[in-house]
């Protein structure tokens, strides 16, 4: 029988495969079906990960060698000695003559109990006895000083392939569409990024050890029972297959259990984060008893799960040892029967106890791992499911430069709608904007206001139609580029943990203090800022939460004035702002905005009755346009809102 191995890639996610096939003596062939390799879980997410540590090869090589030569001082370390001690103690005739043979697994005993007994006709048995010791000590020294230098490679493959899943999670966050996130939430996208990779980290990475440092101790332990004793080696194989049934079959719902529970731990984390964000309402509306019933009943559900999950993975280590205890117990009736029949004498027989004992571990390191590789198998679908998510916001590959708006900025025919199955939000939108031109968007809430904007810098893209600046598809020019020609000022004031400096800088460099400052004051934040402890550099808390709502708008402000944008996206820019703020704000957009393009979404008419269009919506459709004047003399659904405005 011959045993061939065929390398094949698969295309999906570069799979290696491996293929095997035997030639009998017969003449017929058995092909190994490689499939039943590439759907299994196991090896598709194993060969996953290791797409991850090919930046590691090196640490990789070297942690491998490291288990290689531990397991190769495991497996010589005690047997190579027993010819010694039945020397020593007189159960065997020393051996003076040198092996005819060369050395080889077959006559490695025959090797040793010559040089034992070379030893101690040397140096007699004291000596030789004390040099046996210094012989062992070394050995497990050399194994052990192996086995930690594994683990110091293995440190840096571990850390550095989590940190990164992190990166690699982090810029897909920031890359993929807005939609994407909509049908998401953002704890459990957190806990992704914590639990999950913590749980690969730990659980997938023990796969390595397992792979390259056990198979040599079992095959080598394996090697020597064979030798010694064929009948002995069935018998123990037999009962290991056993055993491994038994294992299999109690771990076969642990992945299933295990992605359960990483989902509730997202949902948990969703939970506390959604309540800290809303703790003014929370206690406005004497709702902390009702979110605490709601966390207590998701905890409760996360540790009955995560309980169950501990139950069967801890069930390994003792059920195992129970088990080999009793694979080790009926091996020794059956091989002290064989001692007593003389088919074998005790010293072997002691020595293939030993040899069976190397197994042991290694067979517990394999249950072990199996246990460890499908919780973490669990954590590396998830992570997959965002990774391998479809970025439908997409550049071109020869996607051209643009640095400025020239001309204008046009939609045609654009309908919109943000999944297959709902209705359209935009429907056969016509509008023109010429540059230096003001445009203001009225309308309902939920009209579609907000999202006509969201198309313009590729948040979203059109359905139907397209949009134009200077009369070229804005899905040909590259995104980095498309989107710095604007700034947006969100009708949620949207600043991060940091100082007053950094959010109003966000995104740019090479800004000098006196543009920050210059900005500051255009947006009327310059005097309120100075007002504050540290100034510039004041740290703001979570979402601003130090400010007032009206200077955490002026900042946003200040941020796209800053910019010095071609385009200005204002929505709603105004509506936190106090009667004073607003007239102060109001006037320094009316600086910015000169000789500047500006679309401008607000519901307040000092806000929008200068512009040099108003544009009205209503459910995602075009109704009017004109100037302020013309559209009050039409009598139509401008007319209506100016009404509830002046009443």
């Amino acid at each position: 029988m011959i045993l061939t191995w065929e390398k094949i890639k698969c295309p999906h996610q570069q799979i290696r495969i491996f293929k095997a096939s035997f030639y009998c003596s017969r003449g017929f062939m058995l092909n190994c079906e490689y499939k039943l390799i590439k759907d299994s879980p196991i090896m598709k997410g194993f060969w996953r990960l290791m797409a991850y540590i090919k930046k590691y090869r090196t640490y990789v090589f070297l942690n491998i060698l490291c288990n290689i030569l531990m397991a190769l001082f495991m497996v010589v370390s005690i047997p190579a000695i027993i010819p010694f001690f039945n020397i020593l103690f007189q159960n065997d005739e020393m051996q003076v003559s040198h092996p005819e043979e060369a050395l080889g697994f077959s006559n490695i005993l025959e090797y040793a109990k010559y040089y034992f007994s070379d030893l101690i006709a040397q140096y007699g048995q004291d000596k030789a006895l004390m040099y046996v010791c210094f012989i062992v000590v070394g050995l497990f020294f050399l194994k052990n000083l192996f086995r930690y230098l594994s683990l110091v490679f293995m440190a840096v493959i571990r850390n550095g392939m989590a940190r990164d899943l992190r990166q690699n999670l982090f810029k897909k966050y920031v890359t993929l569409p807005l939609g994407f996130f909509s049908n998401e939430r953002k704890g459990d996208l957190i806990s992704r990024m914590a639990s999950d990779v913590q749980e690969i980290e730990w659980s997938i990475l023990n796969v390595l050890e397992v792979t390259f440092r056990e198979p040599i101790v079992v095959i080598g332990s394996l090697g020597f029972m064979i030798y010694v004793s064929p009948s002995l080696t069935l018998f123990v194989f037999l009962l290991i297959i056993f055993t491994a049934v038994i294992i299999g079959g109690v771990s076969r719902s642990l992945k299933k259990r295990s992605s359960e529970a990483q989902s509730r731990l997202g949902n948990l984390v969703s939970q506390v984060e959604e309540t800290l964000s809303g703790l003014r309402i929370i206690k406005g509306f004497n709702a902390s008893k009702y979110q605490e019933e709601k966390f207590g009943k998701e905890n409760n559900s996360y540790r009955s799960i995560i309980t169950k999950i501990l139950w069967q993975k801890d069930l390994s280590s003792p059920l195992s040892e129970f088990l080999g205890i009793s694979v080790v117990a009926l091996l020794m009736w059956y091989g002290s029967r064989k001692v007593f029949a003389e088919e074998i004498d005790a010293a072997t027989f002691f020595a293939f106890l030993f040899a069976f004992y190397n197994v042991i571990n290694p067979a517990k390191a394999f249950s072990t791992a199996y246990y460890k590789i499908q919780k973490g198998l669990a954590a590396v679908d998830r992570i997959d499911k965002i990774l391998y998510s479809e970025d439908s916001i997409r550049e071109l590959p020869n996607a051209t430069k643009i640095e400025t708006l020239t001309s204008q900025l046009k939609f045609e025919d654009v309908s919109f709608k943000y999944n297959q199955e709902g209705d359209f939000v935009l429907k056969h939108i016509d509008l023109e904007i010429k540059k230096g031109e003001v445009v203001a968007l009225v309308g309902p809430s939920g009209s579609g206001k907000s999202t006509l904007v969201d198309l313009l810098p590729r948040f979203y893209d059109v359905l139907q139609g397209k949009i134009l600046i200077d009369d070229k598809d804005i899905r040909e020019y590259k995104i980095y580029d498309l989107r710095s020609l604007m700034g947006i000022v969100s009708q949620e004031a949207i600043l991060f943990n940091d100082t007053i400096y950094n959010n109003i800088v966000f995104g740019m460099k090479g800004v000098s203090k006196s543009d920050v400052e210059e900005a500051a004051k255009v947006a009327h934040a310059h005097d309120f800022i100075l007002e504050t402890d540290q100034g510039y550099e004041t740290n703001i808390g979570d979402r601003g939460v130090k400010l007032s709502g009206g200077q955490r708008q002026r900042l946003t402000i200040a941020r796209a004035i800053l910019r010095n944008p071609p385009i200005l996206i204002l929505d709603e820019a105004t509506s936190a702002l106090d009667s004073e703020s607003e007239k102060l704000v109001q006037s320094a957009l009316g600086e910015v905005m000169k000789n500047r393009t500006a679309i401008v979404i607000a519901h307040r008419l000092s806000t929008i009755q200068h512009a040099n269009r108003i544009v009205v919506i209503k459910d995602g459709e075009i109704i009017e346009q004109g100037s302020h004047d013309d559209l009050i003399n039409e009598k139509g659904e401008y007319n209506k809102f100016v009404a509830l405005q002046a009443f």
